[in-house]
């Protein structure tokens, strides 16, 4: 008889009182935040590093990166290892890499613990289905959409929070501070946070090659990991050049770029009605919506000299929006695919948007420095538009997409 991958041992019963809930959302949205504080402040870094300007946005390309291996190496370690051990260990090493990010004085040195950061942070992934795990099945939606909450509100304000601080205290404060956050955390979580013991029945090898098998198996997980990897490319080349162009090009300072990168705030609103077009059978009109929109966000940067931030603030709330809409969209349909292997899926569809991430944020600098805005303006347009025509092609072929 061959092992299951998804049997558990019963853990003690658990309440998920409101205040655990919202520790869980806490801790999610502070170490996720860990991957997006050096986005708005590559220009600050690479010089005191010495570091060159065009290969800057490599430290953003490289965190991303990390995640992206975090997710599809560390991740599935979930279902072997206890829980709560193997996230304190996860978090240990962030602290670590946070703190060697803050006192580093060699571009080859921060590259390296930017990528463990990175790797490190997906301890966040590992959160998510516990509390979903623990929760009664009556109660799982609120309480993970709950969580999910504080997660996002990491995401958005990771990066306003950064410049701030790197405005006032130097960036290296920044780095150190989330250093300690990340010990706050892991004291909280050795307090109170309850242990979570899978079975031992399958190896990690075997957990592995099932990755492989579920990625062969399920076209749409391909597919859609695909349109949001590009889409996900675009974001990221948008986010990193965006602090280059305003402090280059119109002068702001940290904190003014701050409240600029707030304005990505607004496309959280994406998530609700996204599920709701979903749940309605909406899905298809609004890919190609959420799609469409990315293509036509970059139009307003392109003439951004005429409207100067304005227009680059229109992009930037335009392409959240489509963004974080696709991304519902594509989690709802991968999640649809197969209830057992839902852990294993979103690794596989994160890993792929986090590598199109990096991707997107490693070209963002030199390729400003070489092409301007407008090249930047127009790969964002291109990545976007070929994502649009490859759904256009599935959807002709295929029912679901």
């Amino acid at each position: 008889m061959q092992p299951s991958l998804n049997t558990l041992v019963a853990p003690k019963q658990v309440s998920m009182t409101r205040a655990l809930v919202l520790l869980f959302a806490f801790c999610c949205g502070a170490i996720v935040a860990n991957i997006y504080y050096a986005q708005p402040i590559i220009s600050l870094i690479a010089p005191d590093i010495g570091m060159a300007d065009g290969s800057a946005s490599l430290i953003v390309s490289l965190t991303q990166l990390g995640y992206a291996l975090g997710l599809l190496f560390l991740v599935p370690l979930a279902d072997l290892l206890e829980n709560r051990r193997l996230m304190l260990i996860t978090l240990a090493v962030t602290t670590v890499s946070l703190v060697s990010a803050g006192s580093s004085q060699h571009p080859s040195v921060f590259l390296i613990v930017s990528a463990l950061i990175g790797f490190s942070s997906v301890s966040v992934q590992m959160l998510i289905p516990l509390a979903a795990h623990l929760a009664p099945e009556e109660s799982r939606g609120r309480v993970v959409g709950g969580i999910m909450g504080g997660l996002l509100l990491g995401i958005l304000l990771a990066r306003p929070l950064s410049s701030l601080v790197a405005d006032h205290f130097g960036w290296r404060v920044m780095f150190i501070g989330a250093a300690v956050l990340m010990v706050v955390i892991s004291a909280l979580m050795a307090l109170t946070m309850p242990k979570r013991q899978p079975s031992h029945t399958a190896s990690y090898g075997q957990l592995l090659l099932s990755l492989v098998q579920l990625f062969r198996r399920e076209p749409v997980l391909r597919q859609r990991a695909l349109y949001q990897g590009l889409m996900f490319a675009a974001f990221s080349l948008f986010w990193t050049a965006v602090p280059l162009v305003l402090s280059h090009e119109f002068g702001l300072s940290q904190s003014q770029i701050a409240i600029f990168s707030l304005v990505g705030a607004v496309g959280a609103i994406a998530a609700p009605i996204s599920g709701r077009l979903a749940d309605s059978g909406h899905s298809k009109r609004a890919s190609q919506l959420a799609m469409l929109l990315g293509v036509l966000s970059f139009l307003p940067a392109f003439i951004h000299p005429i409207y100067g931030v304005i227009g680059l603030a229109v992009t930037g709330v335009a392409l959240d929006f489509a963004v974080q809409m696709n991304m519902v969209l594509g989690q709802r349909a991968v999640y649809a695919l197969d209830a057992a292997s839902r852990g294993r899926l979103n690794a596989l569809y994160m890993t792929s948007i986090f590598i199109g991430g990096a991707l997107g944020s490693s070209v963002a600098s030199a390729l400003y420095e070489q092409a301007g805005w407008a090249g930047v303006a127009g790969i964002g347009s291109a990545l976007s538009l070929i994502a649009l025509v490859a759904f256009w092609i599935v959807s002709r072929k295929s029912v679901v997409v």
